[in-house]
């Protein structure tokens, strides 16, 4: 029965297209063409859930291990006087930036900013005010211990030390930046 239905089943749809015209070729859909290239959703996915988790979860030990303790940095090659003179409050500060409020990445964005217009406009000495951790949880400076992470790896900066206590102390550096071309 099953091959007389199929008989059947074939009369009753060549007698329903008889008389139609086929289409043109032009109005067809072609497959010949290339094929879109795949497009990896859940890899792009998974790569802003890894990016949106690396800027808003906590730091782990390993990013702990790099911040390092060091209260002053000098750039290797360069005397120890420089160093200290900055310490001695020789040279003038000539702009500031305060990061109170701040998560570590507006701080870091404000920061990359500060050196950049401080750099062009010329100025040398500077400071940053990164607080000394009281109004974060835990009351850990994590300020404190990154804007040193992101001095150290800018190549703009030559040194930097604590403010003293009239200056800020424990929470504020001051920086010397490399002499750089004043925008007029």
């Amino acid at each position: 029965m099953t091959q007389q239905a199929s008989n059947e089943d074939l009369a009753a749809f060549l007698a329903a297209v008889d008389g139609a015209t086929p289409l043109s070729k032009p109005d067809r859909v072609s497959f010949d063409g290339p094929k879109p290239s795949p497009r990896p959703l859940q890899r792009e996915r998974d790569e802003a859930a890894v990016l949106g988790e690396l800027l808003h979860a906590p730091l782990a030990i390993d990013d702990w291990l790099d911040l390092g303790g060091a209260d002053s940095f000098l750039r290797s090659g360069l005397p120890r006087t420089l160093l200290r003179d900055l310490r001695r409050g020789r040279w003038s500060i000539q702009n500031h930036v305060d990061l109170h409020g701040m998560n570590r990445h507006e701080a870091h964005e404000q920061v990359t900013l500060f050196l950049a217009e401080s750099l062009a406009a010329g100025r040398r000495c500077l400071r940053i005010v990164h607080g000394r951790g009281n109004g974060s949880p835990g009351r850990e400076a994590i300020l404190r211990q990154l804007v040193k992470v992101w001095l150290g790896r800018c190549r703009d900066v030559l040194a930097f030390c604590h403010a003293p206590p009239c200056d800020g102390g424990d929470g504020a550096l001051w920086v010397l930046l490399k002499a750089g071309s004043k925008s007029r």
